[in-house]
């Protein structure tokens, strides 16, 4: 997969993505991930990337022009209908559809070439909404600086997800939110500490016991926490 995240901030990213998983997937060639500053597709010579909003109302507006002058040198296309397919270009919003595992894997599953535009000041100007953005996405219903911190947020969410950026592969499939629930409760060495013993069901081998344990103690944390996760879309418990 090739990630690329258009931004003003280029420096945001310095080194950011060389740690963990992703510097792993990186070097195993499994992702490559550029960082392009939108300045840099500006054509006049202050290289101007925002401007006041029409109607007036406070703060700054990011031009249509440059991010345009981008995406087009990035995938070679003007408008999302002539995009390559396995391409998909992200805007990073608070207006955009909350962020769920499910997305992440669809995202790594699906998707060649992906392109993150972070967002910054008011916003965007509508026009590259309407011509070039393929989906907006929201980390959370919170508003930061700027796309650049959920930018790292969605390519760490999907890069684990890609095939062999893991140590196990089935590591992704037991985590929180995978099959709908918070993840169990989980412990390691010394089984007693400071007099906290570790649940004798996980010291007895019994793998059918264990997975049981595991699931009801998932079960139980959801309830406690995101009883949300629990409830269909028409307003009943699953």
């Amino acid at each position: 997969m090739k990630i690329d995240v258009l931004t003003i901030f280029p420096e945001f990213f310095d080194a950011v993505f060389d740690h963990g998983i992703i510097r792993r997937a990186k070097l195993a060639g499994i992702v490559e991930i550029g960082v392009s500053d939108i300045r840099a597709f500006a054509a006049d010579k202050h290289k101007m990337v925002d401007d006041r909003p029409f109607g007036g109302g406070d703060g700054m507006v990011l031009k249509p022009e440059p991010i345009f002058a981008a995406i087009e040198h990035l995938t070679g296309a003007g408008d999302k209908a002539d995009y390559r397919d396995g391409t998909r270009v992200v805007l990073l919003t608070p207006q955009g559809k909350p962020l769920k595992q499910a997305d992440a894997g669809s995202l790594a599953e699906n998707v060649d070439h992906l392109i993150l535009i972070c967002g910054r000041y008011e916003g965007v100007d509508e026009r590259v909404n309407d011509v070039l953005v393929t989906d907006e996405i929201s980390i959370g219903d919170y508003v930061l600086s700027g796309g650049e911190p959920a930018a790292i947020v969605l390519t760490d969410a999907i890069v684990r997800l890609l095939p062999g950026a893991l140590g196990s592969e089935t590591s992704a499939e037991n985590d929180s939110f995978s099959d709908g629930l918070l993840d169990c409760p989980h412990y390691t060495r010394p089984a007693e500490f400071r007099g906290m013993k570790v649940p004798e069901v996980l010291l007895n081998g019994n793998h059918a016991e264990i997975e049981k344990w595991r699931r009801q103690k998932a079960l139980e944390k959801t309830k406690a926490i995101r009883m949300d996760l629990l409830i269909g879309e028409n307003g009943e418990s699953e």
